[in-house]
C-alpha cells in the first residue's frame, strides 16, 4: 500500500470513529449485547436482567420490546426469546473483554457491571473496527487477486464505505451485526481467492473458518460460501476428484465446526438444533419478493442506494475480465438478493436502508471497482462524490425525520435532499459530536 493509499484510510477510519454512537437503543442490538454480556458475567443464557436493564433505561420507547422478550418465553423451553445469533457477541469479546479489565483495574470510569459506558463503548467501537478491517481486506482482495489499481481500488472501497448504509450501522448504529460481517464476508471472499491460488489443504480450510464466523454473525451468511462451493463443483466436474473432495471436505468441516455453538445455543435457547420457530414462520423460500428488494420504490435497495447501480453492472464486467471467480461472486449475490426477498418483512420499515444487503458489501466493493472502469478519471471521482453526498443527506433526513422513515417517499426524498439538508447538514454536525443522541431523538 502506497503512502497516499494508507493515509487516505488512516483519514477515512478517524472520521469514521469521531461519529461512532456508543449507545445501544433497539431490540435488535440489545438481544446480539445480552448474548455476550450474559455469557461473561452469569454464565447463562437467561437473558431476562440484559432485558430489564434496557428496558427500565427506556420503557416508552421498548415498550414494544419488553411484550415480545419480556412478557413472552420460548414455547419450548420457557427460556427468554433472543433470535439474534452469537457471532457478533464472538467478535466483541476482546474488546469488551478488555473494557471490563480496565474498568475493573480503575483505568476507566463507571462500574464494573457490565452494562456501564464503557462496556458499550468496547462494543460500538469494536464493531466500528471490525468493518474498517473489512474495507481493507477488501481494497487488498482488489489489488491482489483481482487485478484492480491501487487507486481505482482506494476510491471504490471509499464510495461503498461512505455512500452505502454500511456507514450508518458503522456509526449511529453499530451494536447491529452488520460491521462484523462485513469484515467477515470480506475475510471469506481473500481467502476464498487465496486458496484458488495456492491450493493448499489448509488454506481451504481457513476459507472454511472464515466462512463459518461469517455463518455465526447471520445466519444467511451461509450462502457466501455458494462461491467457493461453485469453485470447487467445477473443478470436480473437470475430474480433480481426489484434490477436490479433500479442500471440499476441509471448508465444509471447518465451517462446521466454528458455527456449533450457534448450534448449542439455539438448543438451549428454543429447544432445536434450528432457530426458534417464531423465525422460521417469517420466511417464504419461494422469495415472493425477489425484485421488490431491489427495486421496490418505497424499500428497494437500488432506491435506497443508486450508487450500487454501478455495483450490478461491475459485476456482469467481472463476469467477462475474470471468468469463473466473477461468476461464482456474482451468484453469491443473487443467493443473498434471493433470501432476503423470502423474509415476510422483506421491505425493513423504519431501518436506515436496505440493512440485510450490509453482508454483501465487498461484493459491492468488486462490482463498483469494474463498474467505475467504464468511466473516466473524472466520471469516477464524479460519481463517487455524488454517492457519498446521497447517503450521507439521507442519514440527515433519517436522523432529523425529514422524511417516512417507514419508507421513501418519492419525489419528496430527492426534493429535500437538495432544499432542507443542505441548510442543516452542519448544524447536525455539530449537534451529532456534541450530543450523539441527536439523529435519534430529534423532530422536525
Amino acid at each position: 500500500m502506497s503512502r497516499g493509499a494508507l493515509l487516505t484510510f488512516l483519514v477515512a477510519s478517524a472520521l469514521t470513529l469521531a461519529l461512532v454512537s456508543t449507545k445501544i437503543r433497539g431490540a435488535d442490538e440489545i438481544e446480539y449485547f445480552s448474548h455476550l454480556r450474559s455469557a461473561v458475567f452469569d454464565r447463562d443464557l437467561d437473558f431476562k436482567n440484559e432485558y430489564e436493564h434496557f428496558y427500565k433505561a427506556n420503557p416508552q420507547g421498548l415498550q414494544t420490546f419488553k411484550e415480545t422478550f419480556l412478557d413472552r418465553r420460548e414455547p419450548q423451553t420457557n427460556r427468554p426469546i433472543n433470535f439474534a445469533p452469537i457471532g457478533s457477541a464472538v467478535t466483541w469479546a476482546p474488546f469488551y473483554l478488555t473494557a471490563h479489565a480496565l474498568v475493573a483495574s480503575g483505568v476507566l470510569r463507571g462500574p464494573a457491571d457490565g452494562f456501564s459506558a464503557a462496556y458499550t463503548g468496547a462494543v460500538a467501537y469494536g464493531s466500528a473496527i471490525l468493518a474498517i478491517l473489512g474495507f481493507l481486506i477488501a481494497f487488498r482482495t482488489l489489488k491482489r487477486y483481482l487485478g484492480v489499481t491501487e487507486g481505482l481500488a482506494v476510491i471504490s472501497v471509499l464510495a461503498i464505505w461512505f455512500g452505502t448504509p454500511a456507514l450508518y450501522y458503522m456509526t449511529v448504529a453499530p451494536a447491529f451485526a452488520h460491521a462484523p460481517s462485513i469484515f467477515a464476508v470480506s475475510l471469506l471472499f481473500f481467502l476464498w481467492l487465496r486458496a484458488r491460488e495456492k491450493d493448499g489443504v489448509f488454506d481451504w480450510v481457513l476459507t472454511g473458518l472464515a466462512a463459518g464466523l461469517a455463518m455465526l454473525i447471520r445466519e444467511q451468511g451461509a450462502l457466501f460460501l455458494i462461491a467457493p462451493g461453485l469453485d470447487l463443483g467445477f473443478r470436480l466436474i473437470k475430474g480433480d476428484v481426489k484434490r477436490t473432495l479433500e479442500r471440499g471436505i476441509s471448508v465444509l468441516g471447518a465451517a462446521s465446526l466454528v458455527f456449533v455453538p450457534q448450534l448449542l445455543s439455539y438448543h438451549a435457547l428454543n429447544g432445536t438444533y434450528g432457530p426458534t420457530q417464531l423465525v422460521q414462520r417469517k420466511m417464504d423460500f419461494g422469495s415472493p419478493h425477489f425484485f421488490d428488494v431491489l427495486m421496490s420504490p418505497g424499500h428497494g435497495l437500488l432506491l435506497w442506494t443508486p450508487l450500487l447501480i454501478v455495483s450490478f453492472f461491475g459485476l456482469l464486467r467481472a463476469v467477462f475480465q475474470l471468468g469463473a471467480p466473477g461468476i461464482f461472486a456474482t451468484v453469491a449475490l443473487l443467493a443473498q438478493i434471493f433470501i432476503n426477498g423470502s423474509v415476510l418483512s422483506w421491505h425493513q420499515a423504519g431501518a436506515f436502508g436496505s440493512r440485510r444487503f450490509v453482508d454483501s458489501t465487498v461484493l459491492f466493493i468488486i462490482g463498483f471497482a469494474f463498474g467505475l472502469m467504464a468511466f473516466t478519471p473524472r466520471i469516477q471521482k464524479l460519481v463517487v462524490v455524488l454517492a457519498i453526498w446521497w447517503n450521507v443527506s439521507l442519514m440527515v433526513q433519517f436522523g432529523l425525520k425529514l422524511m417516512d422513515r417507514q419508507q421513501l417517499d418519492w419525489p419528496g426524498v430527492a426534493v429535500r435532499q437538495v432544499t432542507a439538508v443542505p441548510q442543516r447538514i452542519l448544524n447536525t454536525a455539530k449537534l451529532y459530536i456534541t450530543d450523539p443522541e441527536a439523529l435519534v431523538r430529534s423532530t422536525r
